[in-house]
């Protein structure tokens, strides 16, 4: 096949595959100008972070954008009139290869539209990840998109040449699902991310006994939700996020706020797309429930149906739970130090090392690098320096509110954390 038509295939198949967030561009600009090598400016490479928080490039294409379905918030559904192709397994094993050798990539983040069946399309995601591993000897990352329905013997071997898979919900809630999505059922998605999470707890198992034992998705599993496409509130939506945290340990779940691509009435008008505060706001509040040790009732419930707009998720549960505060750095439990707004992880682990020789100042606290100009309202600590902890939560907001950058003796600046 020629080079024009390869280019043609990556160019519909890679901005097809924008709409999935579980990696993000470099918002790079450089366009190709006289056939000179490389173009940043289009779709196809995206970046996500290792543990280690190096950097990694992928290439992020589609298999193909043929689809069965006729999913309605979906570019890709089968009523839609757009340009379509479709890859060759050897052609994405030869694209991610020479992208490789000339290192503009680490690894391949491939997704599909489902054609002719789950299981028809799965086995040519996995042919294309089997091939890279025994064929070209490829070691670099590889994350597949697990096909909804998919069976279960796909599922297990996609795991042993994939390093990450994850199954995207895309409907937090049935209704929505069954509203927007007819032909699909949550069990399609349900069964092959059970599947993926017992192999894994399975694989570790077995390799403490018998050392050579492969690592089977040592990535762990993610999925994704679109935001703002059937009408969920915020409570609906981090409700089902803690539900698949508790039950099949994902290692993340990302969330995309709608695009509106149709005049369909189900769906929301063209034109109004999710505001990105609110996919922020989501972001914080996963934040929070991971590595902070909320819970999800503390921060949405009937109440508080939907996150704030003006202030963090955790900076609007402290306010309304003002009972708790002001607390003794010196003398506070690691769980309600990581409450106290402008305390990020490691600030808390600095202040709890510190404490174990001194007790602590403000002096200390502006040495660790905690967002005082927020933290000040809801701590005390070891100084003759007094800050009023009496006022209301609507005065403390406020103040905060109204200085982004404040000032804190001797002329420090201190920014607010969006994520502290």
């Amino acid at each position: 096949m020629s080079f024009e038509r390869i280019k043609e295939k990556l160019n519909i198949l890679a901005d097809a595959a924008k709409y999935d967030v579980s990696c993000s561009s470099s918002g790079s600009k450089r366009t190709n100008k006289n056939k000179a090598l490389g173009d940043s400016s289009g779709m196809g490479i995206c970046h996500t972070y290792t543990e280690d928080g190096r950097c990694v490039s992928l290439l992020k294409i589609l298999l193909t954008n043929h689809c069965i379905f006729d999913c309605a918030y979906c570019v890709t559904r089968k009523s839609n009139d757009i340009k379509r192709a479709a890859f060759k397994v050897q052609e994405v094993v030869d694209l991610t290869i020479n992208f490789y050798r000339r290192n503009y990539i680490e690894g391949l983040f491939l997704s599909s539209g489902i054609f002719k069946s789950a299981d028809y399309t799965m086995e040519r995601l996995v042919a294309v990840a089997k091939k890279l591993r025994l064929e070209e000897n490829f070691n670099g990352y590889i994350h597949l998109k697990s096909i909804p329905g998919a069976s279960d013997e796909l599922m297990r071997e996609a795991g042993l040449y994939a390093d990450r898979l994850s199954v995207n919900i895309e409907i937090p809630t049935k209704e929505g699902l069954k509203l927007l999505a007819p032909d699909k059922k949550p069990e399609d998605f349900l069964k092959p991310m059970a599947k993926v999470k017992n192999e894994i707890v399975q694989y570790k198992a077995e390799k403490k006994i018998i050392k050579s034992t492969p690592k089977y998705a040592p990535g762990g599993q993610s999925t994704q939700m679109i935001v703002g496409a059937s009408g969920e509130n915020d409570m609906q939506i981090m409700y089902t996020s803690q539900y698949f945290y508790k039950n099949y340990n994902l290692k993340r779940v990302y969330y995309s706020g709608y695009v509106p691509i149709s005049n369909d009435a189900r769906l929301p008008a063209l034109g109004t797309e999710v505001p990105m505060l609110r996919e922020n706001r989501l972001y914080q509040t996963d934040w929070l429930l991971r590595f902070y040790e909320f819970d999800v009732t503390e921060i949405l419930n009937d109440t508080h149906r939907y996150l704030d707009t003006d202030v963090d998720p955790k900076l609007s549960w402290a306010l309304r739970n003002m009972q708790h505060f002001p607390i003794d750095i010196n003398k506070a439990d690691k769980h309600m130090l990581l409450r106290v707004p402008g305390f990020g992880l490691k600030s808390v682990n600095k202040i709890l090392s510190a404490r174990r020789y001194r007790r602590l100042n403000w002096e200390h606290l502006k040495k660790i690098g905690v967002a005082l100009n927020r933290a000040k309202y809801f701590i005390t600590c070891y100084s003759s320096t007094f800050f009023n902890k009496d006022y209301e939560a609507s005065k403390i907001k406020g103040l905060i509110l109204g200085n982004s950058t404040t000032k804190f003796e001797h002329g420090r600046s201190n920014q607010i954390s969006l994520f502290a």
